[in-house]
């Protein structure tokens, strides 16, 4: 019998009480229970990238932590960056540089790339290919994403317009 277990958890910026199924991961929790959607499940195995969420600061793909190992941590999602009338700039980048195409492994990506941008706010093209390796897009070249990427450093630095 599995015993529902209490949690605490910050889902971008707004605290969380739920007794959660030990089992439950973390990706579905954050999907059915909070709504949150725009962490997506693709390959339940995490190799394809497109749930990843930010815990602490660092990029984790949720498929593979359950929701009780997220107690008492910060969890940020792609439904926690932007707005429609306000964009983040690496959501406004992705957009600007066609950087998307079905958009289903975008979430995954901004949610890479952002602690990645955190700590590397000016990289080269082969460090955002690094970066991304661990994300699949059937859709796009990756061209257009690195492309993305590299206009959002500039912005999130503060040295554009």
């Amino acid at each position: 019998m599995n015993t529902p277990i209490n949690i605490k958890v910050k889902v971008n910026g707004k605290e969380y009480k739920r007794a959660v199924e030990p089992r439950l991961l973390l990706s579905d929790f954050l999907r059915h229970d909070l709504e949150l959607t725009g962490t997506h499940v693709g390959c339940e195995h995490g190799m394809c990238g497109a749930c990843t969420v930010i815990m602490d600061g660092v990029s984790v793909r949720s498929c593979l932590i359950f929701a009780v190992q997220a107690d008492g941590h910060e969890i940020e999602t792609a439904d926690g960056l932007g707005t429609e009338d306000a964009l983040h700039p690496l959501q406004q980048a992705f957009m600007e540089e066609h950087a998307l195409q079905c958009g289903f492994c975008t979430p995954g990506f901004l949610m890479t790339i952002i602690p990645f941008l955190r700590e590397n706010p000016n990289p080269t093209d082969e460090e955002i290919r690094t970066a991304i390796d661990g994300n699949l897009c059937r859709c796009t070249g990756y061209e257009n994403i690195v492309k993305a990427v590299k206009k959002a450093s500039v912005k999130m630095a503060g040295k554009a317009k």
